[in-house]
């Protein structure tokens, strides 16, 4: 991987979860790096680690909506009322550009349960028009604007863009046959139903990503990560993460109550999506 990066910057876009696939990604990697050789360094947005002998940087950025968002603050972004800017893509893109190896992704921040709040004009404007979009319509949106600055700013023959599926989560073990009230804490086995498929991931969504990139002009390499991770309800974060406020003496005595069932452990399942990443950047 690391030959195959030399010379290269490799760049993931997206949320947490692509956060995630980041960080396993370098830590793949960063073991056959020297110490004196490597550097991960933060400058808002944006978090690059280089391997300087191999002369390549894999980093990650911040763009939860991959628009421009009131989400954006890569620290402080717990935004109840999200609002997301039509056709701001260029906003985010211009720190993508020169990247020869792109991985976006985005879905959990569009999913509410309402419908997305769209920005017309400007997050500057004292009078803001905006309106209300039923979310697989704002996803449609938000798709195209990424195949448009991709056609754009991308050469197929050159560089390579991927996109990974929705990442699930474990919140509701109704679902898979447990115990009503309780998620993914204290679970250490995977769903053996080859047919299970979580209620939090949109088939419609699905659809939205098939119809958009069956119509493009450039190569987007799919990497379908939804059905395999969704067997995982035992590999994900549960109570075993930084928690961002202190727990009240109620929620410490119900763990199921502050167990994230959204996020993934490291080492586990987000290598298996680098190793398929990995794949199809040799096998296209």
């Amino acid at each position: 991987m690391l030959e195959t990066l030399r010379g290269k910057r490799m760049m993931f876009v997206g949320d947490s979860l692509n956060r995630g696939q980041y960080i396993s990604m370098v830590c793949l990697l960063h073991r056959l790096v020297p110490e004196n050789a490597k550097s991960m360094e933060t400058f808002d947005s944006l978090t690059v680690f280089t391997a300087k002998d191999y002369n390549t940087t894999i980093e990650f950025y911040w763009a939860p909506f991959l628009l421009k968002s009131n989400a954006d603050n890569a620290v402080i972004h717990r935004i109840t009322d999200r609002i997301v800017r039509k056709g701001s893509i260029d906003n985010h893109g211009q720190h993508w550009k020169g990247a020869d190896i792109l991985v976006f992704n985005t879905y959990l921040w569009w999913m509410t349960g309402q419908k997305m709040k769209i920005l017309k004009g400007s997050f500057d404007d004292e009078k803001k028009e905006i309106v209300e979009m039923p979310t697989e319509n704002a996803y449609r949106m938000v798709m195209k604007s990424m195949l448009r600055w991709v056609k754009l700013n991308m050469d197929p023959k050159k560089t390579r863009v991927f996109f990974t599926s929705m990442s699930p989560t474990h919140a509701k073990s109704i679902e898979w046959g447990g115990e009503p009230g309780k998620n993914c804490y204290n679970e250490t086995t995977p769903i053996e139903d080859p047919n299970y498929w979580g209620s939090d991931c949109d088939k419609r969504i699905m659809q939205v990503i098939g119809e958009v990139f069956g119509n493009s002009k450039f190569p987007i390499t799919f990497l379908n990560i939804t059905q395999l991770s969704s067997y995982r309800k035992d590999a994900h974060t549960s109570i075993y993460k930084k928690q961002w406020n202190p727990l009240s003496p109620e929620q410490v005595a119900n763990p199921v109550s502050y167990a994230d069932c959204t996020h993934w452990c490291l080492p586990g399942l987000q290598d298996t999506w680098n190793e398929l990443l990995f794949t199809k950047l040799f096998y296209p």
